[in-house]
């Protein structure tokens, strides 16, 4: 089955750290098709960004995401440019300490960027708490192929932090589970 993931925020957040994990993810450990794609302009730390995943069963023909089925996104101004487009039947999950729009589509809050300061001790983790919920709402791959993919794409020292915020977001996840 054909996903079509759209990651969005402000540089800096991860976004497109996020849409890599996730294919390494799918194709690597879950050995699906993956194709990931980015964008940013020069106002790229700061300025809102955008990263996409397609994962699919089959082999993929066209590597463009032309109608997303899932939307992350992590910033009010990431939502106005990349996640207005939403359509009822999508699914969104939303950072509801930076997202204040709703889209009439299926939408979640994730306090990722609360639980990555708050909790964790770092903000710069919040991605990673986005990707867990992401990952067990969705089940677009596996919470192991997700964990797996985490440790081989973080800095080495930061393991432990980061799965500590998989796992939250792993949690949150659960609770919306589709």
């Amino acid at each position: 089955m054909r996903h079509e993931i759209r990651f969005s925020g402000f540089g800096g957040q991860g976004v497109i750290l996020s849409a890599v994990i996730l294919g390494r993810a799918a194709a690597i450990y879950d050995h699906k098709y993956a194709v990931q794609t980015q964008v940013y302009g020069p106002e790229a730390r700061g300025g809102a960004s955008m990263s996409a995943v397609v994962i699919d069963d089959d082999p993929i023909l066209y590597p463009e995401v032309e109608n997303p089925d899932i939307f992350v996104i992590m910033s009010q101004q990431g939502y106005e440019k990349y996640g207005i487009s939403a359509e009822p039947d999508d699914l969104m999950l939303i950072d509801g300490d930076l997202v204040f729009s709703r889209p009439k589509c299926d939408c979640f809050e994730i306090p990722a960027t609360h639980i990555a300061k708050e909790d964790l001790g770092r903000v710069i983790v919040a991605n990673i708490v986005m990707l867990g919920a992401t990952t067990t709402a969705t089940r677009v791959v596996s919470m192991d192929a997700m964990e797996q993919a985490v440790l081989a794409s973080v800095p080495r020292g930061t393991e432990e932090l980061n799965m500590n915020a998989l796992t939250a977001g792993f949690r949150l996840g659960e609770e919306i589970a589709r």
